[in-house]
């Protein structure tokens, strides 16, 4: 008899199949795509690069990082200068009045003041224009207020009109820094822009050109009292530029 054909080894035969079979189907053949075995030692070795590169100088800086560290740079290049470098000649009265004003008042500087100083430049050219008292109260003083109120009623009076449009302002710069006590005066000079004309009661023009574009000189004188609990400087005097 043969014994390969026995009933009992087919059996055991047929088992065997089955299995493999479910085997395979479970784990899956290789294809050529499998991902590469876990080597344990692979995420040391970048380690290790990436201290090799550290010590040779190499060292990446994220972009934060880099800008942080040029903000504080430039901060530092900015704390260096004088108070008034930029904004006058060293050993002017200028810059020695800006270094003493700065003393006093920590919290001024050349720059924040001359962006306000134009700031009310505009508002108080516009006002005037517009007749509106209320609005020049607060940015003049005393007697300048007292000034601008009575051009302002004497143009009402004649019933006339000022037709102005500000158009900007080419310069504007620090022309004398006085500081007696507490009071602080920053006289400015300012050049700009600007439609002005005065009209009648019939809309014919008086002064100016409601057309032309005119280049203005001012020199103005802001005061302020240092300790206030009001921060805004105020126009203490109007002059005629020399």
């Amino acid at each position: 008899m043969n014994h390969f054909l026995d009933p009992f080894n087919l059996i055991i035969l047929a088992i065997a199949l089955v299995v493999f079979w479910r085997l395979k189907s479970v784990l899956g053949g290789r294809t050529g795509h499998e991902r590469p075995p876990f080597d344990p030692y692979a995420a040391a070795n970048k380690k290790e690069n990436a201290a090799a590169e550290a010590a040779n100088g190499k060292v990446l800086r994220f972009p934060k990082e880099a800008e942080a560290a040029e903000a504080a740079a430039q901060a530092k290049t900015e704390t260096a200068l004088p108070a008034w470098a930029g904004y006058a000649t060293e050993g002017s009265t200028i810059a020695l009045g800006i270094e003493q004003l700065s003393k006093a008042d920590p919290q001024f500087t050349p720059k924040n003041f001359i962006e306000g100083a134009k700031l009310a430049y505009e508002m108080i050219v516009e006002a005037f224009a517009r007749g509106d008292k209320t609005a020049l109260k607060s940015l003049l003083a005393r007697e300048v207020y007292d000034g601008f109120a009575r051009a302002i009623d004497a143009r009402e009076a004649e019933g006339q009109k000022l037709e102005s449009r500000f158009v900007g302002i080419d310069k504007a710069e620090i022309a004398a820094v006085e500081l007696n006590g507490k009071r602080a005066s920053v006289t400015t000079k300012f050049v700009s822009q600007l439609i002005s004309a005065t009209l009648s009661k019939s809309g014919a023009v008086i002064e100016g050109d409601p057309k032309q574009v005119r280049e203005i000189t001012d020199v103005w004188t802001f005061e302020r009292e240092i300790g206030s609990r009001d921060p805004n400087w105020k126009l203490a005097a109007t002059e005629e530029p020399a």
